[in-house]
């Protein structure tokens, strides 16, 4: 941890090096997961066309990056889903719903016109607080 007390978590997106970003940053007891995308472990899109698996992945990312951040699902207060096609957000939502259901944090949900791989059409975003 920086003396700072930042902690920077990283995954195996390919974009990280080249973006310089992290997937997730800590400070005290806040927790930022940045943009998650649809990415398999091998670099590429899961669920191509499928807007529900697609999901699935990104908040499969997410709670894995909050693990490593000493967080969960529980400490989310906000998350933000983009989508490249609104007419998804019924099945994004149900999907969103499966991991967030009881949690219930602040939500925002809208279109983007595009991503940097054309075959996403989610990526989302989480803010958790640590609780003591």
């Amino acid at each position: 941890m920086a003396a700072n007390g930042r902690r920077n978590i990283s995954t195996a997106s390919p974009f990280e090096p080249i973006i310089g970003f992290s997937r997730a940053v800590r400070i005290g007891n806040i927790v930022a997961v940045g943009g998650t995308a649809p990415i398999g472990p091998d670099g590429n899109t899961v669920g191509a066309g499928d807007p529900a698996a697609q999901t699935q992945r990104c908040l499969e990312i997410i709670e894995h990056a909050l693990h490593q951040a000493g967080a969960n699902l529980g400490d989310v207060i906000r998350t933000r889903t983009f989508l490249s096609r609104i007419d998804d957000w019924e099945t994004v939502g149900r999907v969103h719903g499966e991991f967030f259901g009881d949690i219930r944090p602040a939500s925002t949900m809208i279109q983007a016109s595009r991503f940097i791989d054309p075959e996403w059409l989610v990526e989302m975003e989480a803010d958790a607080v640590i609780g003591d």
